[in-house]
């Protein structure tokens, strides 16, 4: 008679492990095997990280296998199972591989396909089509999407992280609490001996530096020393938290009246204005987005301000980019002057301070929630809707959605919703020519060699464009995600449909590299860039100055947050900025959704494009002061999870 040899690996994270009957059956093209349990006498199967193997025979020939179902019976309690893959070992000697990496609950089948990869349109076999759409259909009753809050992208319908499909959730609650990791990064950075003062002012710039006693970091030391430089102020528009706000200005803006007289001694070619914007040396940081938001009022003893600066900024001789104007609200007037290099050293160092709250309210709200967590989240939910497990997109996009949904949702609890960890910090509700543009110099790289992967797997399953049209799954996934979670709205620059391979590559990447580089790069060097309070202010407690000459030191540490304020925020951007211990850097796929051998050489090659970008910025950096390291990636996690 027949035998099979059934391998089970069981997944190593907590709880992963389970005592209830575990029962196979193997669904072949002429007849199914009966449903045998998979149980060792005397031995603790199916334990923790355990990879058990069985042998299964059955009484005639069953010819291929086209299905394993798993059936999971109760031994005395609720014990869930993650099952990480299953090996069949065929009387013939081949190995045929079955990825799960799913949980699996009390009494629930699941039919599990073999890992090859395949489109819809290679489904010849009724079982399968079944599978597929059976697959979907439930996938559709979990993944539902919900209007969190009018204007943003459609979310996932759930209102707390415990009522997340199991699959999606965090292997440990604990880990990613916001509150515990706050209160955690509270202890780390010995600031709660400030929490009693929490309305009181500080008494001068030395006085922040109390808060630093307990952690050492290169980058924010050296930047406390040299934080009120003018280059230091421009070099963040390049390379810190938020460095995709600059632009080349091929105008100054009607609104911003500039004129020559009032920069002429920052131009150090001897040039006119004009003639330094068209030799490409002018540009300039628009807040206008700012522009009539309201203040935050959840505390009613404190008024809280907002502004929306203009900032103009010279690559002066050094290559180096300096601020030479600074207007603070769009509207212009004479309570609305525009503050030179050449002012009285508080007003100019006050109006740099407006500029730098305005961008951290932006790269908070907008580069950082927005542009990377709720997109991709976007796409993850849209992807669970639309592509079954066997689809090569599906295959390709998981690693990069892990855990997106589940920290978003956890925001939502906990972050981002009304009197949450923000609103106790904060005060609101085309490449160019610059040198040391180290954002979007590695970007560019972590882009290309992302692109290429994509079109490696890519050129796997798609023969033509042809292919891509005809794939009517993934014209699901994409007409979801745009019609559902970004609300239809082509503003965003999504398209409805992907008609050629050239346009799939490309969504994919900006998938991809969204998920991983892009957050990587705005959200890891929070604590480096943000600790520093007067630098990144998460609100200003006084209005913005209407006039020159009467700004003093004492209104400058007035305006600043409160010592409450500053400590709530140093706790989140360093809790922010900090790795899970299970992170899974860019190019680590250990879950091994496909098993097809060019797909897995396209991985080693984009592994090996990933290594030379590493080595390539760690020669760089060497004897930086101001080292970038943001996009090396080695420090990229896949997904959005934190």
């Amino acid at each position: 008679m027949p035998s099979y040899t059934v391998t089970v690996t069981t997944g190593s994270q907590w709880f992963a492990g389970t005592d209830d009957y575990i029962y196979i059956t193997l669904v072949g093209s002429k007849g199914c095997s009966e449903k045998n349990l998979l149980d060792k006498p005397f031995y603790n199967d199916f334990e923790r990280g355990a990879v058990d193997s069985y042998d299964i025979t059955v009484a005639e020939d069953i010819g291929d296998i086209q299905l394993i179902k798993i059936n999971k019976h109760k031994y005395w309690y609720k014990d869930d199972w993650y099952c990480r893959h299953i090996t069949v070992k065929t009387p013939a000697g081949d190995y045929l591989e079955f990825p799960c990496y799913r949980w699996i609950s009390n009494d629930k089948e699941i039919d599990l396909r073999e890992g090859t990869a395949k489109l819809v349109t290679h489904d010849v076999t009724q079982i399968h089509k079944q599978h597929r759409r059976k697959e979907l259909e439930d996938r559709q009753k979990q993944y539902r999407w919900k209007e969190w809050h009018p204007g943003f992208p459609l979310s996932i319908d759930a209102h707390c992280h415990s009522d997340l499909p199991h699959d999606i959730q965090f292997d440990s609650e604990k880990g990613v609490d916001f509150i515990l990791n706050y209160t955690k990064a509270m202890e780390n950075l010995f600031v709660n001996s400030f929490m009693h003062m929490f309305q009181s002012s500080w008494n001068d710039f030395a006085d922040f530096e109390r808060i630093f006693v307990r952690i050492s970091n290169t980058i924010s030391e050296y930047f406390i020393q040299h934080w009120k430089e003018d280059f230091m102020f421009g070099y963040q528009f390049l390379n810190g938290c938020n460095p995709v706000e600059i632009t080349k200005c091929t105008k100054i803006p009607e609104n911003f009246p500039v004129t020559q007289e009032m920069v002429e001694l920052c131009l150090e070619r001897k040039l006119t204005l004009q003639q330094e914007i068209e030799l490409g040396n002018i540009f300039i940081v628009d807040y206008k987005l700012l522009d009539g938001i309201s203040a935050n009022k959840t505390d009613p003893c404190t008024m809280q301000y907002i502004a929306a600066p203009i900032c103009l900024l010279y690559k002066n001789l050094e290559n180096k980019i300096m601020p030479i104007a600074i207007q603070l609200n769009q509207t212009p007037g004479p309570e609305n002057p525009i503050f030179l290099p050449s002012d009285a050293e508080y007003d100019w160092l006050l109006a740099k301070i407006w500029v730098r709250s305005s961008d951290f309210h932006v790269h908070q709200t907008v580069t950082h929630l927005l542009r990377t967590h709720l997109l991709t989240e976007v796409f993850a939910i849209g992807m669970f809707r639309q592509l079954p497990a066997v689809h090569p997109v599906f295959k390709l996009l998981i690693p990069h959605v892990r855990f997106t949904i589940a920290i978003n949702t956890k925001a939502r609890e906990q972050l981002i919703c009304e009197c949450g960890l923000f609103d106790k910090a904060m005060g609101m509700e085309s490449k160019e020519d610059i040198p040391y543009y180290f954002f979007r110099d590695d970007g560019m790289k972590v882009w290309d060699a992302t692109l290429n992967f994509a079109k490696d797997v890519v050129d796997v399953y798609y023969d033509s464009d042809k292919t891509v049209c005809e794939d009517s799954e993934l014209q699901a996934f994409v007409k979801d995600v745009y019609v559902y979670g970004l609300r239809d709205n082509e503003g965003s620059g999504f398209p409805k449909m992907i008609k050629t391979k050239e346009k799939l590559i490309e969504y994919l990447t900006l998938v991809m590299f969204t998920a991983s580089g892009q957050h990587a790069a705005v959200n890891f060097g929070q604590y480096d860039w943000c600790s520093w309070i007067p630098n990144s202010p998460p609100t200003m407690r006084c209005p913005p100055p209407t006039n020159k000459g009467e700004v003093t030191i004492e209104y400058i540490i007035e305006s600043l947050p409160d010592r409450g304020r500053s400590c709530w925020h140093l706790g989140a951007v360093w809790a922010l900025s900090q790795f899970q211990d299970n992170e899974l850097f860019l190019g680590l796929y250990p879950d091994e959704h496909f098993v097809e051998k060019r797909v897995k050489k396209a991985m080693a090659k984009f592994r090996k494009n990933l290594e030379d970008i590493i080595s390539f910025i760690q020669e760089r950096n060497k004897n930086k002061k101001l080292p970038y390291y943001y996009l090396s990636p080695d420090r990229i996690p896949n997904s959005v999870a934190v």
